[in-house]
């Protein structure tokens, strides 16, 4: 009589927002996931949120039932997270020290084949992995948020790594449902969050110099840019927004693109007072006391886009 395969296996190590997303997405696609932190609270308040996850997801058309899924585990020991683990997630504070130190101790008790990654947001892994005696099997692969209903994921190869490196944690994220993008070069904030920057620091100084206020930043945003954006890239918008493709419309427009880049703000610091108008402004539509239950609005919204551009064969 034959038994199933055993499920592959991936440790979760860190449990807040972001560790959360992982070990949904690992998860969803059949994995057996074991969740580890420092503060056991917070393993089981993630174990909640999963399955919180999987049941919206399930009920989105985007995840199987959850009962036919293995059941997330908690560890009461980083070791005991890591043994037997094909993958490992690290999603600890954004701070280079802190991730040194976790690696470290990663590769030393992770099993020779297990590949160590980590979500940091900002950090080149050169930072906080060079030192590692295993350092061909970490590297970054940076999530958006939330990594299980924002699929890309930036790998992040470092000197040391070969194509055959960076290429088992491609297969990783493709297996698990993610869209893993290679960047050719370490840089500070990799892709995704510098062209964020670009967007939230130019928002913020057109605030500050009193060209909108923050609830119709928002709305300009959402109602036109953000619709587009669901669907393609810029370079495609250009693509598409001219008679002869992506040229011509940088023929046409590239000069006066180039012109409000010079005025552009995305370096001008964030102002205390601007800050605060823009708190109030998200408290006087989101209480603080409701910020949670909208996070769960957000992410049931996603899921349902996510499920539309399935239907349109968007990719």
């Amino acid at each position: 009589m034959s038994t199933a395969p055993a499920p592959r296996r991936a440790a979760i190590v860190g449990c807040g927002l972001i560790g959360r997303g992982w070990a949904a997405a690992f998860a969803r696609a059949g994995w057996q996931c074991v969740l580890w932190d420092r503060d056991p609270a917070a393993v089981a308040h993630a174990l909640d949120a999963v399955a919180g996850a999987l049941d919206d997801m399930h009920r989105a058309g985007l995840a199987p039932d959850p009962a036919t899924l293995p059941r997330p585990l908690a560890a009461a020991t980083l070791a005991e997270a890591l043994a037997g683990a094909e993958h490992v997630q690290e999603s600890l504070p954004e701070d280079a020290a802190v991730k040194a130190a976790a690696f470290a101790e990663m590769d030393a008790l992770a099993p020779p084949a297990t590949l160590l990654a980590s979500s940091t947001s900002t950090l080149p892994g050169a930072r906080f992995l060079a030192g590692l005696p295993g350092r061909r099997r970490a590297i970054v692969a940076h999530p958006a948020n939330p990594p299980h209903l924002l699929p890309v994921v930036e790998i992040v190869p470092s000197d040391w790594h070969r194509p055959e490196d960076t290429a088992r944690f491609c297969a990783v994220m493709t297996a698990i449902g993610q869209v893993p993008v290679v960047l050719t070069a370490e840089i500070e904030g990799f892709v995704m969050n510098r062209l964020q920057t670009a967007v939230v620091n130019e928002a913020v100084a057109l605030v500050a110099a009193g060209v909108i206020d923050p609830e119709g930043l928002d709305q300009v945003m959402k109602h036109s840019l953000g619709l587009r954006w669901a669907l393609m890239g810029p370079f495609e918008t250009m693509d598409l927004n001219a008679p002869a493709g992506f040229l011509d419309y940088a023929t046409r427009y590239g000069h006066l693109f180039q012109a409000m880049g010079r005025s552009l703000s995305v370096a001008a610091p964030w102002d205390a007072a601007v800050l605060a108008r823009i708190e109030a402004a998200r408290r006087a539509a989101v209480p603080a006391a409701e910020v949670a239950a909208r996070m769960d609005w957000r992410d049931r919204a996603l899921m349902r886009l996510r499920a539309a551009r399935n239907e349109e064969g968007a990719t």
